[in-house]
């Protein structure tokens, strides 16, 4: 279960990979990644660091795009784009008939020799529903 992640290597773009996140709590994820990041800023990232990832998350939400399509890094099998958050009016059954909600947006890139696009859209409902509960990512 490895994911590649753009880890302060701007300019070399060299994805590094972390693997087993779906064995390891938040806390020690971000330790890990904090670790990952300074490897690679400081341009120590080892091969085995960098090489065999299988997904890639692409944030340029947090440079203010809203959307994008990102590309997959070959040989991986698929890439989530994710915008930044925006604030939207949304329909509620409230006496307005609308609220203000938090919006983001994420496009998922599959290659679709290695995963389904019905499979693909699964995996984007599941990721709606942690995201709008995160509270369910502790159960």
């Amino acid at each position: 279960d490895t994911k590649a992640v753009r880890a302060g290597q701007k300019s070399s773009g060299i994805n590094a990979e972390y693997g087993g996140a779906n064995t390891k709590g938040l806390k020690q994820i971000n330790s890990d990644m904090t670790d990952l990041k300074e490897k690679a800023s400081a341009g120590k990232l080892q091969p085995h660091e960098f090489q065999g990832g299988t997904f890639t998350i692409s944030n340029l939400g947090m440079m203010g795009i809203q959307e994008f399509t990102a590309v997959i890094n070959p040989p991986q099998s698929a890439i989530l784009a994710v915008g930044a958050p925006q604030k939207k009016l949304v329909p509620a059954d409230n006496e307005k008939g609308f609220e203000v909600s938090t919006v983001m947006n994420v496009t998922l890139s599959c290659d679709h020799r290695v995963v389904d696009g019905a499979v693909g859209a699964q995996w984007l409902k599941a990721l709606k529903g942690y995201l709008e509960k995160p509270i369910n990512l502790l159960l």
